[in-house]
């Protein structure tokens, strides 16, 4: 199974449009798990036509969308927890980690953006991803 994992796409604010390379990986994977901020409903519409799979929430710059602050993906036996991770830089992987604990079940893997940095880390036990941002 090939997951996508993408956040902060900032179509129309950061960027024109979803660089070529993002709409390619969109595309080929079976799952797209998006952390937010689409930015703009045009952008969020993009994304869900390519993917055949999308999980997505809401980012700070997402209100209008109307999706969630938390979601989850049950993909390939590994429980996958979606947030965007809003607030300050400081606590950030403690307050990722502490939502990803009370969605948690089995094996599970947090998915989040917001700080544009890709990480990859273990906090209180959980992988913590952030794609960074897919136009930054």
């Amino acid at each position: 199974m090939d997951i996508a994992l993408v956040s902060d796409t900032h179509v129309k604010s950061r960027a024109a449009a979803l660089p070529e390379w993002v709409k390619e990986a969109i595309r080929a994977a079976d799952h797209v798990l998006h952390a937010g901020d689409f930015d703009s409903r045009p952008a969020y519409e993009e994304i869900a036509g390519l993917a055949d799979e999308l999980t997505a929430v809401t980012g700070n710059m997402d209100r209008a969308l109307e999706l969630p602050l938390v979601a989850t993906a049950d993909l390939g036996g590994i429980r996958f927890v979606v947030t965007h991770g809003t607030g300050p830089d400081e606590g950030y992987e403690a307050r990722v980690a502490e939502t990803v604990a009370e969605h948690a079940d089995g094996p599970t893997v947090g998915v989040s953006g917001h700080t544009h940095q890709v990480l990859d880390t273990r906090v209180d036990g959980y992988r913590l991803l952030n794609p960074g941002s897919a136009t930054g």
